[in-house]
């Protein structure tokens, strides 16, 4: 398999038709290469239009749904970005690429030890292990914040951490009807909320919906 060949048709037969035609989003998508951040056995399924399987009960999601994504959020070179869920590294690639820094907290250590050895060329990324699916308290704001994993709700603390004109990406419902939004923080207590698509989603680690039980 030509990956390179399969890198342009992601790009051009899936990402492009979703809308997504920013100049700079495109070109990055091409210019990184996503087998370079999935094992050596699904390279060949590294640019499909699938969530692929990482480990530890982890997906990444759909290579539109992160180009989808990193539109909406219009990164500038300026930003610090806040990234719950390591994963593969391939989104923080992408983020690091377009942002001035990126802190990135990763539930399971073997995964973000693996995205470390994907990541070496990059001086920005901050790597952190916890759990962050409701909150993340190192008591700094930021421009930008990306779940990469589905919430039953929106945890007001990341709203909280953003910056006046911070953007928050989440996808947020029940399955199978979610749906990804952007938050924009307008204010001290303002909110703005842009809908980008409907879509189905692995919750994050922690951040199911609660189990109501009828008796």
């Amino acid at each position: 398999m030509n990956l390179d060949q399969a890198r342009f048709f992601m790009v051009e037969q899936q990402i492009r038709p979703w809308d997504v035609l920013d100049p700079k989003v495109l070109d990055l998508l091409m210019d990184t290469p996503r087998h370079h951040f999935v094992s050596e056995s699904q390279q060949a399924l590294a640019y499909s239009d699938i969530e692929l399987p990482i480990g530890e009960g982890e997906f990444m999601m759909a290579p539109k749904v992160e180009g989808k994504i990193l539109q909406a959020l219009e990164i500038n070179e300026d930003d610090s970005i806040l990234e719950i869920g390591t994963g593969s590294g391939y989104l923080t690639a992408l983020l690091a690429s377009l942002g001035r820094e990126v802190t990135t907290v990763e539930l399971h250590k073997s995964l973000q030890e693996t995205a470390k050895t994907r990541l070496k060329e990059f001086d920005n990324i901050n790597f952190h292990i916890g759990d962050a699916s409701q909150d993340w308290a190192d008591n700094k704001q930021y421009d930008v914040i990306v779940l990469t994993g589905a919430v039953a709700e929106i945890p007001e603390t990341f709203k909280q951490k953003l910056n006046i004109g911070g953007r928050l990406a989440v996808i947020c419902g029940e399955s199978p009807a979610m749906e990804a939004e952007v938050i924009t923080r307008v204010s001290d207590n303002q909110f703005s909320t842009e809908s980008l698509f409907e879509t189905d989603m692995q919750y994050l680690s922690n951040n199911q919906p609660k189990k109501i039980f009828n008796f």
